[in-house]
């Protein structure tokens, strides 16, 4: 007890630089915060001191009243940080806690996100345009409202558990029903990797279900390390890919309607390897290596010396190792690829958004998209999850779970 309280005028002092007006209370919390675990880092600990941040960042951020007022100096900030492709306009769509995936109901008039965490908001948007939005928190019930997706009339949720959905017939934009039906209850119930990702089929008939390993590398069983399909209207889910590690970001070619999703390689390898991936799949069925590769071609040090069971489809594209490539959208032609950025290598890695040039249907090449958010300081800005298309004029969301925010790239003229 006695070194509790020696440690409670430090969190005091810390949580004051947090509370402090403006932006700059809040920069000069990292700051310190960066130079107290620099040595913890430095003598290999780096794991205890990320959670330590992570832990101050997500949780006492959002208990403190000052977290929206003054949320829009700090993002005005970063925004003047960032760097985005030519031709393109970087705004501030909505301020948004843990903003992890996006739904579009152009019909309702907004956006639903989801968390990593029990809450799920609603972004109302009247003029489609981003300058008067109101974000809400619709519910809290969940364990991690990672995965939705949106079809007129229904919204889905996919949660660590289960897959939900709920009618939208009544929704007013402020508050949540309980959800008309479960579609499927069996999801691995493991907070590791528990994050699901969901995307709608093209004919709006199907969901596809990303279901993490619950682990770093291991054998997995039952659903784990897989793409799932579901009906909309619920049954017995059907496996699509397996061999995944942790999938959190799934979409379909707009000309041909094939899967490509992305997939994250095992820790603790190297700084270099395994390098993340880009998968495309033509067809059911398809095994993609895990955990005998713990990602691309590397083979996993557990499992180098067993015969692969399966024959094994490698990624159509690789990122650098740890770039932990998250949502996907195509654009123009190419695929833009959020990159959440890497949390454990020596020197970090990602943060950025890229646009993956398709040739001949096949990606070639990946340069900037949206960038800026790691500094040379190795300070972090932000860390893209998400990317949506939004409304009439080739507008695009990104949500980053860093931030607390959702990004808005406006085409020029």
């Amino acid at each position: 007890m006695p070194k509790v309280r020696k440690l409670r005028p430090l969190f005091a002092f810390l949580f004051a630089l947090f509370r402090a007006p403006g932006a700059g209370g809040r920069f000069l919390l990292l700051s310190v915060l960066r130079g107290c675990f620099a040595p913890i880092q430095k003598s290999g600990h780096r794991l205890y001191a990320g959670l330590v941040v992570l832990t101050l960042v997500t949780v006492v951020a959002p208990l403190t009243p000052s977290f929206a007022a003054d949320k829009s100096a700090m993002l005005e900030k970063i925004r003047s940080q960032l760097n985005v492709a030519d031709g393109f306009a970087l705004s501030v769509f909505a301020a948004v806690p843990n903003a992890r995936s996006i739904a579009v109901a152009p019909e309702l008039g907004g956006i639903f996100v989801g968390t990593r965490e029990s809450s799920l908001y609603f972004v109302t948007d009247p003029g489609a345009d981003g300058t008067k939005a109101t974000v809400t928190r619709i519910s809290s019930d969940f364990t991690s409202a990672n995965g939705v997706a949106y079809k007129p009339g229904t919204l889905f949720v996919a949660d660590q558990d289960r897959v939900v959905s709920f009618d939208l017939s009544g929704f007013d934009g402020k508050k949540l029903a309980a959800p008309a039906a479960v579609l499927f209850d069996g999801l691995p119930d493991k907070s590791h990797h528990g994050w699901r990702y969901l995307a709608l089929s093209p004919d709006g008939e199907t969901l596809f279900v990303a279901v993490g390993a619950p682990c770093n590398i291991c054998k997995v069983s039952g659903l784990e390390g897989t793409i799932i399909t579901l009906p909309v209207t619920g049954g017995t889910p059907q496996i699509y890919a397996s061999g995944l590690r942790n999938s959190v970001g799934l979409t379909f070619d707009p000309d041909r309607g094939d899967l490509w999703f992305t997939d994250n390689g095992g820790d603790g390898l190297g700084d270099d390897v395994p390098r993340e991936e880009l998968n495309h799949a033509t067809r059911a069925g398809d095994f993609y290596g895990y955990p005998w590769f713990a990602g691309n071609k590397t083979r996993a040090p557990d499992f180098k010396n067993e015969a692969v069971p399966h024959e094994v489809t490698f990624p159509a594209f690789t990122f650098n190792a740890h770039n932990a490539p998250l949502g996907i959208h195509f654009y123009k032609g190419d695929a833009l690829v959020a990159l959440h950025g890497s949390w454990n290598r020596t020197v970090p890695d990602g943060y950025k958004v890229v646009r993956v040039k398709f040739t001949d249907g096949k990606p070639v090449s990946a340069s900037p998209f949206l960038s800026g958010f790691l500094l040379a300081n190795g300070a972090v800005l932000g860390r893209p999850v998400d990317i949506k298309p939004y409304g009439d004029d080739g507008s695009i969301l990104v949500s980053d779970d860093h931030a607390g925010v959702i990004w808005r790239l406006t085409p020029g003229s």
